[in-house]
């Protein structure tokens, strides 16, 4: 099948601030109680989806939740008018509060696990949001991540929208951040399941020091789910040593396209494993495995630049770029390798660097940004146009951004009600543009 990949990036929402609420994150946890910049933010995502549409890449937007989240804070005991219940809350338990008012939606690599239609067994495209149940912020996105997905991607000739796992740690899913898929030049695909644990085996490795949020019985109940088979699956698990020095998703350590995965030798339990399993499910793919030593780039550089948290993207038959954030190209040892991974005999001939710091300052990079939604021709005709970036909807979106957004929001400032107002009005009008409906709580 021929198909094209589409990255759908997930749009900064209005309440974009540093809680520090994701433990083993390092970033996240770093620059906690910081003031953020939502406006910035939301710009610099623009710019990002701008970029990649002006190479020629399918691009598209999803919209943020609704945050403040009044409902959670009500289910959770507060009372009385909207003012009363957000004052109470940041009195009575700030941690709460910042939870409902997280904008990490934004990280849409988090929103689902997506399969091509080349791969699943009715043909169509699955989507299966992700549960997100090992943080209580992240826990609260699915339902409206898949009202989302549903508005988007529509036809039910093309797409197949599923339930998120049950909410459980032993089903826990944190979607497409532990799942990449290769292929060969016929389109023949091998997604990849990278789990950190299995809960259904306590006497297996896992991490001690951070949590292993994808369970291996959470990426088969996906596979199973869309319909995958043996055949085209691979499930592996991710080095619990690594976990425990902050690399909580597969994303922050390894990345693939096509017929390269990108990755650093203490990434997987068993690598020489990993390999030979990817080369005999896609023995005619010409694969590139393109390991990163200590040596080259330890790991906390790794993980302080978001070097493998990057976009690997192909531009033509033969060429693929990594989008990198800028702080890949300050930080010493990894631009010394990427300057030299150009020159290699890869499909990898050049790097790009771009802005996303305020994303990168609570944990999230480039790859962290978007979901990758590989799709036919006749697929991407069916998806959603108003969605999809073009030169016009990304101006329209930075003057939206520009009316509705503050430029400074403080832990202190989650409380103010007028927070919630701004954010609402936003969101409204975000609905209209985007063509999506009523998907928000406070439109139902």
């Amino acid at each position: 099948m021929s198909a094209r990949e589409a990255n759908f990036d997930g749009l900064v929402g209005p309440t974009h601030n540093y809680a520090g609420l994701s433990w083993g994150n390092v970033a996240s946890g770093k620059h906690a109680h910081s003031t953020s910049n939502p406006r910035q933010a939301a710009l610099q995502g623009l710019d990002k989806m701008k970029a990649l549409s002006d190479l020629g890449l399918v691009q598209g937007v999803l919209a943020p939740q609704e945050r403040p989240d009044m409902a959670t804070l009500r289910r959770l005991g507060f009372t009385g008018s909207e003012t009363q219940v957000l004052d109470k809350a940041f009195r009575e338990a700030p941690l709460l509060l910042a939870a409902c008012c997280s904008a990490s939606a934004m990280w849409t690599a988090n929103a689902a696990t997506v399969s091509p239609g080349a791969d699943t067994a009715d043909g169509r495209v699955h989507f299966t949001p992700a549960n997100l149940v090992n943080k209580f912020h992240r826990s609260l996105e699915h339902e409206v991540t898949g009202r989302i997905l549903r508005r988007v991607f529509a036809d039910e000739k093309h797409f197949c929208h599923h339930s998120a796992l049950p909410a459980h740690d032993d089903f826990g899913d944190e979607g497409a951040a532990n799942h990449t898929r290769l292929h060969d030049a016929q389109g023949r695909g091998l997604e990849l399941f990278v789990y950190g644990r299995s809960a259904h085996r306590p006497d297996a490795p896992a991490p001690r020091r951070y949590p292993a949020r994808q369970t291996l019985e959470a990426s088969r109940a996906v596979a199973r789910l869309h319909g995958l088979g043996e055949h085209n699956t691979a499930f592996i698990q991710q080095n619990p040593d690594v976990i425990d020095q902050g690399v909580f998703h597969n994303d922050v350590i390894a990345v693939g396209n096509g017929n390269v995965l990108f990755y650093h030798r203490q990434a997987f339990l068993d690598t020489h494993a990993m390999q030979n399993e990817i080369m005999a499910k896609l023995p005619d793919a010409g694969m590139h495995f393109i390991e990163v030593s200590d040596d080259e780039v330890p790991v906390a550089d790794a993980v302080s630049s978001y070097l493998f948290n990057t976009q690997l993207v192909t531009l033509a038959p033969g060429h693929m770029a990594l989008i990198a954030p800028t702080e890949c190209a300050d930080t010493p040892r990894v631009r010394a390798y990427l300057d030299r991974l150009t020159a290699m005999n890869t499909p990898v001939k050049e790097v790009r660097f771009i802005d996303v710091k305020q994303s990168m300052q609570n944990g999230g990079g480039p790859a962290c940004l978007r979901l990758r939604v590989a799709m036919s021709e006749a697929e991407l005709a069916a998806v959603n146009p108003a969605c999809l970036m073009t030169d016009e909807l990304h101006g329209r979106l930075s003057q939206w951004v520009n009316r509705h957004y503050r430029d400074r929001l403080s832990p202190n400032d989650l409380r103010d009600p007028a927070l919630l107002t701004e954010s609402r009005t936003a969101l409204d009008e975000l609905t209209r543009i985007l063509d999506l409906g009523s998907v928000y709580p406070f439109q139902r």
